[in-house]
């Protein structure tokens, strides 16, 4: 399957036809879209990963920028940007270098922009064919930390609340859900109990992630009869492994 890029830039003109052209030649899709958050979102579940052509525009575009912070961060979608020092600078201040997968001065040769996003392309296309995890945590400190430990190995999507992964699920399959037992308002039994009673989603196995050690609450918590649960206090090498072996096995030993 082709690498579909999401390419927001506001409007057209020759670089930027010329630039579209180039991509769709290496074997890209190609979708547009203004800088404007109700676009991007209409268009980015047609993406792989976003190419940003900077301009004028990203001086008065907070709201977009932001947006595609979140989506980057949230769903894993690499962003790449073009344009001059001081518009890349500006859009720095809304989205951290660390998720900007890279970064093309002006002037730049369109040929040369195509071949090199086709590394990020194989790697997106490597991520794609692996395991999908959705992650639901309402600690985003926590979120981000395991975001970070096992996005280098499976497909991360990230929410903060149970109703955010029901709605999610609702156009997506993951292959495994990691629940946070403890969540405000829809807490994570509540949330295995809707999604088990979904026959589609009801063979997706989940994995409870719990704060609480003693031997009470993960009785509680077993007794739900998920595939497993995690300890948060649990080292990075531990779940890391313990994932990995679940797949590999379809099992758990237990923690």
């Amino acid at each position: 399957m082709a690498t579909r890029i999401l390419l927001i830039s506001s409007g057209s003109g020759f670089m930027v036809d010329a630039l579209k052209s180039n991509l769709k030649k290496t074997g890209f899709l190609i979708v547009q879209s203004e800088p404007e958050v109700q676009s991007i979102e209409a268009a980015k579940e047609e993406a792989d990963l976003i190419l940003v052509f900077a301009g004028e525009y990203v001086y008065n575009s907070a709201d977009a920028l932001v947006y595609l912070m979140d989506i980057s961060r949230d769903e894993e979608r690499p962003v790449c940007l073009i344009g001059y020092d001081d518009e890349l600078g500006e859009i720095k201040k809304y989205i951290p270098e660390t998720y900007i997968k890279k970064e093309i001065r002006r002037p730049f040769d369109a040929k040369y922009v195509a071949e090199g996003l086709k590394a990020i392309a194989a790697a997106v296309e490597e991520k794609r064919a692996g395991k999908h995890i959705l992650l639901v945590d309402d600690d985003t400190t926590f979120l981000k930390m395991i975001q970070g430990w096992l996005s280098e190995k499976y497909r991360i999507t990230a929410v903060k609340s149970g109703i955010q992964a029901i709605t999610y699920m609702a156009n997506h399959k993951p292959d495994l859900i990691l629940l946070d037992y403890d969540m405000p308002i829809t807490p994570g039994p509540q949330v295995m109990e809707m999604i088990r009673s979904e026959y589609h989603y009801s063979d997706i196995p989940i994995i409870f992630l719990t704060g609480k050690s003693d031997r009470e609450s993960i009785m509680n918590v077993m007794r739900l009869k998920p595939q497993g649960y995690f300890l948060k206090t649990m080292p990075r090498d531990a779940i890391v492994e313990a994932i990995d072996k679940y797949f590999s096995e379809h099992r758990w030993d237990g923690m």
